[in-house]
């Protein structure tokens, strides 16, 4: 997405999704503001997380993940999204 990423992980015991989203915003930011020329605050300070509950809970997800760039108007079908899931998915 333009202005927003949605990731759908499972936590393994070593790290905190607070330490994942972290080290992610951490690399992603000086990388980006290396690439636009450019420095300080890229992403919101705070993030959004939602506990999968059970297997429907985390299909829904993934299902309204895969299909936000539809919604979007940037692509016709989940798959064309060159940096989701849905284009390794089975036909």
């Amino acid at each position: 997405m333009p202005n927003h990423v949605h990731v759908v992980v499972e936590i393994v015991d070593r790290y905190s999704l607070t330490e994942i989203v972290g080290s992610w915003k951490s690399f992603t930011a000086k990388r980006a503001n290396g690439l636009i020329g450019r420095s300080g605050t890229f992403w919101h300070a705070d993030y959004f997380d939602r506990f999968m509950r059970d297997e429907g809970h985390l299909a829904r997800t993934i299902n309204y993940v895969e299909s936000n760039p539809i919604k979007a108007g940037l692509v016709a079908v989940a798959p064309e999204w060159p940096w989701g899931s849905a284009r390794f998915r089975d036909s």
